[in-house]
């Protein structure tokens, strides 16, 4: 069995009745208003487990977001009305698939939404490690700044540098595409090495082993999934490959680094720099992080555009509306099950 089982057999005779756990755009929460019978979270304050499992024995629809965990036992509790989870954002490593699907509860996501947000972001901490940006402006927020020198924050080149990429899916090409104007060299490793001919449109280089793009990598960027084949797969063993100078950039999941080997090879100066987005414990932020001079820490804002929210939303409610006239929704995501 897997996931297409879930789908209901005809369409509702009603509105379906929507749960959304978070405040989204207010085009897409007015357009949902019209369609469905919604409640929303307009103050935009985290839910509880308790208020989750609630909604779910209640609702058709749970409308969730990567900040909303779904585990097999609160998928256990709920109705037998929850007919569709209608995740607003791509990944879904927040609810338990293989749970859902064994309760013929349908799964969607909004893929491809964030992919040139999420590479802008990436591109970003490229570009801004190596040439020291985070130490400039605190620089001239400080007040003590005395001119320029000759020798004053001296970053480094990115021309003929080589940018490993980890993962080389949408984000992970559209960041290849991106680095290739600033002169990058492009060596990425994938699960499964992509055919010769995009290969050669992105002018990249297949490695065939992690370990070794991390040692000839002078900025290594991660665009892979969570789960447990990623977890910590960025580790002390593995950063202590990387070149001496050598940089880090993360916009995918905050797990995929062993934080405290991150730290300890910035604290030594192994690493030059980091540039992170993600954490394995958010909203939390290691004080460590924040302190270090040529860290970029940001507020997980690489799908955080006007244009990117209002599509996923969008997406969304396209999901909810084919699964509600009794179809297979367009981004239905296979639990693997069965």
């Amino acid at each position: 069995m897997d996931s297409t089982d879930s789908r209901p057999a005809k369409r509702l005779d009603r509105k379906p009745r929507v749960f959304v756990t978070r405040h989204l755009m207010p085009g897409v929460e007015e357009r949902m208003g019209q369609l469905f019978e919604v409640s929303l979270n307009t103050e935009d304050v985290p839910l509880t487990r308790e208020q989750l499992v609630a909604a779910m024995q209640e609702y058709d629809v749970l409308v969730p977001t990567v900040t909303d965990r779904i585990d097999s036992a609160m998928i256990a509790e709920a109705g037998d009305n929850l007919g569709l989870i209608a995740n607003f954002g791509a990944g879904t490593e927040h609810i338990d698939l293989e749970a859902a699907a064994a309760r013929h509860i349908l799964v969607t996501n909004t893929p491809g939404v964030f992919t040139d947000d999420t590479a802008d972001l990436a591109m970003a901490g490229i570009i801004g490690v190596p040439r020291r940006i985070r130490e400039g402006v605190e620089l001239i927020r400080s007040g003590k700044w005395s001119g320029w020198t000759p020798t004053a924050l001296l970053g480094t080149k990115l021309a003929g540098k080589v940018l490993g990429i980890v993962g080389m899916g949408r984000i992970g090409q559209a960041v290849a595409h991106r680095a290739r104007a600033f002169g990058l060299e492009i060596a990425y490793h994938n699960r499964k090495r992509l055919p010769e001919a995009v290969e050669r449109m992105f002018h990249a280089r297949w490695v065939d082993s992690l370990d070794a793009l991390m040692a000839e990598a002078d900025i290594l960027t991660l665009h892979c999934p969570a789960g447990p084949d990623t977890h910590h797969m960025i580790d002390a063993r593995r950063i202590a490959l990387m070149k001496d100078g050598a940089s880090l950039i993360n916009t995918a999941r905050g797990d995929l680094v062993d934080q405290e080997a991150l730290i300890a090879a910035l604290e030594n100066g192994t690493l030059a720099g980091a540039g992170l987005d993600v954490y394995p414990d958010e909203p939390n932020v290691d004080p460590r992080l924040i302190r270090h001079r040529n860290v970029m820490t940001l507020p997980h804002i690489g799908s955080a555009t006007r244009e990117g929210r209002q599509e996923s939303g969008l997406k969304v409610i396209a999901n909810i509306r084919m699964w509600a006239d009794g179809h297979r929704p367009p981004d239905q995501v296979l639990s693997g099950l069965g």
